[in-house]
């Protein structure tokens, strides 16, 4: 800025000008022209990072899934309650995850939960959060090290994988004796996907139970699918109704919501009535637009898993580690409230997925 003095104050402006410098640059902070407030991303200098503001990363492999969606919401929450910032970012492959962690580690994160795309990345997100010096919670998916085994030295908080899917299977048991179906002419579809472990305990929890309420181990099909997907479901679902056309009716169980909708699909394009399917899910977020059409179909259910309250608790638990220096419990474990056309609004206000 130019500053023109008057004429015939030379002694003046000599003597006072340390002073009358000071003042401008002060003045000048205070009206909003210091030097590169003009500048993008000047505005940085007022931001909660400048007060000290922590910031946190949230990761997720699918980010365009309303159950990443919803638990980027509890993430929000939780941020809003403790005055942090949540950066959210999507992670579909193993590269983006890597790139993730160095722009959390650039922008000033402290640390990141993450469900990753594959859990066998596991090792090496550990040791690039380690090099970034960030704090690392695992969400959903749990980290699986080179022996195969879990990363017990990394905090988890997921679903009671093999309680929620014997929940699945005596909810459908009990469904079909409600609708007094015939076992010798009943089927049940188990969608499966045995390369993820969480996915393997909630289909063989499913298939547990039922068998132990006394369906016939012989009626019980597995349909491997090879994306966790509508499509890949679908397909699997569908040849395996090809391989059984003396079934008249069906349950159907998989890993999750969409695991369901796609076997349900697959039916109706063989010409099932939705009277004569059953089908439960897990996770209670990808189906709220199918309880809600007008007319049944043979999606029944679901199990209800917060997807708002793990985002929110995981952000919770970091924010607290990284700021308190508390560390989260090493396996933390949550269970599912079964919804179905009747009570899915009320239950999904109360847990704030639904306005």
């Amino acid at each position: 800025m130019a500053i023109a003095l008057a004429p015939g104050l030379p002694h003046f402006t000599m003597k006072f000008r340390p002073v009358f410098c000071s003042l401008l640059a002060a003045l000048c902070v205070l009206a909003g022209c210091s030097k590169g407030s003009d500048r993008p991303g000047a505005a940085s200098d007022t931001s909660g990072a400048a007060k000290g503001r922590i910031k946190l990363g949230f990761l997720v492999k699918q980010p365009e899934e309303p159950w990443f969606q919803f638990e980027w919401k509890g993430a929000e929450k939780a941020a809003a309650q403790y005055g942090f910032e949540v950066i959210k970012l999507g992670v579909p492959d193993g590269e983006k995850v890597m790139a993730a962690i160095d722009n959390l580690a650039a922008l000033g994160a402290k640390g990141f939960v993450i469900c990753t795309p594959d859990v066998r990345l596991g090792p090496g997100i550990v040791t690039q959060a380690r090099r970034r010096n960030l704090k690392v919670i695992a969400v959903d998916d749990q980290f699986v090290g080179p022996d195969g085994k879990f990363m017990a030295e990394v905090p988890y908080l997921g679903m009671s994988a093999t309680e929620i899917g014997e929940s699945v299977g005596h909810a459908l048991f009990a469904e079909m004796k409600r609708r007094q179906w015939p076992v010798e002419e009943t089927g049940f579809c188990v969608v499966t996907f045995i390369e993820l472990d969480t996915a393997r305990k909630r289909t063989d929890g499913a298939i547990a139970a039922i068998k132990a309420a006394g369906f016939p181990a012989h009626r019980i099909f597995t349909a491997p699918q090879k994306t966790t997907d509508v499509p890949g479901s679908f397909d699997a679902a569908n040849i395996l109704l090809t391989q059984h056309p003396e079934v008249k009716r069906w349950l159907i169980a998989a890993l999750n919501d969409t695991g369901v909708l796609g076997a349900v699909r697959a039916t109706e394009g063989r010409g099932f009535a939705p009277e004569n399917v059953i089908g439960i899910g897990i996770n209670g977020t990808d189906c709220i637009d199918e309880l809600r059409k007008q007319k049944p179909t043979g999606f029944f259910g679901s199990m209800l898993v917060s997807a708002p309250g793990e985002g929110f608790r995981t952000a919770e638990l970091l924010y607290h580690w990284v700021k308190d220096g508390t560390a989260p419990p090493v396996d933390t474990r949550t269970t599912g409230i079964f919804i179905t056309r009747e009570n899915f609004e009320q239950i999904l206000r109360r847990e704030g997925i639904i306005p």
